[in-house]
């Protein structure tokens, strides 16, 4: 494929992308970062934890982006005594035809929102990170593999710790973001509340804005072109520095594995695509490295009693780490 092959592809794909991200944007006020993030982890086939407190929008924001791809939506509210089962499905006794059959759980679909993930057991949470992980579900010995595009994204409420079982880091590790929901500017909470009370019953979610411009077919495609964008080793080598840095730097008690390095690429990637560009710089890392490196770091307890986020830890590698020059 000659240069300008590769620009016109490059074209397409960005037309594609920006569209997506306009049409979330009809529905989803503000929350222009969280949209971004949400269609990085779509582009490079990840999944996002998002922290926010209940009604920014986080269930308006995945039917948006099901109605924007034509994808099948499903959400499931975490409680302490969810099963399993309630996730991924289980075999039932049919009446009808006198035999055993497979009753589907709500993780068959392209896009699952996990509300209040840390409300549930940890045997719960990780019949959900498997999923999310294998991409297949395995119901009584049976496999049956999820269809694609399959994007999770699982919130959790930073202000209620009571009743809730905490997410281990390894589990953790498999979300490829962490991403924080915060309130909107008063201009964005003026103009949600006029579209959402204007001629409308109740508080129902609103997607009837939103048009279906992309097809889950087209997704695929998308991360198909982003998984091949091109990365120089100096870029690698840099993203491998800046995870390795995490693991004996200052007041950090656990850094993060291997998979950061990995998932630092992957979303390194996407933003190149959303930037327009068919290769990746080191601000390409840097963008991304708090929303990919965040939840992957424990700091020690007295940097927490201080008042220190991994995002201030993550600040100063970020400065102290030598960039490439390519």
């Amino acid at each position: 494929m000659n240069d300008m092959e590769q620009s016109q592809q490059l074209e397409q794909v960005l037309k594609k992308v920006r569209l997506l991200e306009q049409e979330i944007g009809r529905a989803v006020i503000g929350q222009r970062q969280v949209v971004r993030d949400a269609t990085i982890a779509l582009l490079a086939g990840g999944h996002v934890l998002v922290e926010g407190v209940p009604g920014l929008g986080k269930t308006l924001l995945v039917r948006s982006l099901a109605a924007a791809v034509g994808g099948v939506f499903n959400r499931v509210q975490f409680t302490p005594d969810l099963m399993p089962s309630d996730i991924s499905g289980h075999i039932m006794f049919d009446r009808k035809s006198d035999s055993f059959r497979v009753r589907k759980g709500p993780v068959f679909c392209n896009f699952l929102l996990a509300d209040e993930i840390n409300r549930a057991p940890a045997k719960t949470q990780s019949s959900l990170l498997e999923v999310m992980q294998e991409q297949q579900v395995t119901i009584e010995g049976q496999s049956f593999e999820l269809k694609l595009p399959f994007l999770v994204l699982a919130t959790q409420n930073p202000i209620e710790q009571e009743g809730t079982y905490p997410l281990p880091q390894a589990q953790l590790d498999r979300f490829l973001l962490k991403v924080f929901i915060r309130y909107p500017s008063e201009a964005e909470e003026l103009e949600m509340v006029q579209q959402i009370t204007d001629a409308s019953v109740g508080d129902k979610l609103d997607t009837s804005a939103v048009r279906e411009v992309l097809q889950p077919d087209d997704i695929l495609n998308l991360q198909n072109y982003t998984a091949q964008l091109d990365v120089d080793e100096q870029i690698v080598a840099y993203a491998v520095r800046i995870v390795r840095a995490t693991r004996d730097w200052s007041g950090v008690e656990n850094g993060s594995g291997p998979r950061g390095s990995l998932a630092l690429l992957r979303a390194a990637r996407a933003n190149a695509v959303l930037e327009g560009r068919e290769f990746v710089t080191p601000d390409d890392i840097k963008s991304v490295a708090p929303a990919v490196l965040r939840h992957r770091l424990k700091l020690t307890a007295d940097l927490e009693i201080e008042g220190y986020q991994p995002d201030d830890v993550l600040g100063d590698i970020l400065h102290n780490v030598e960039a490439p020059r390519v």
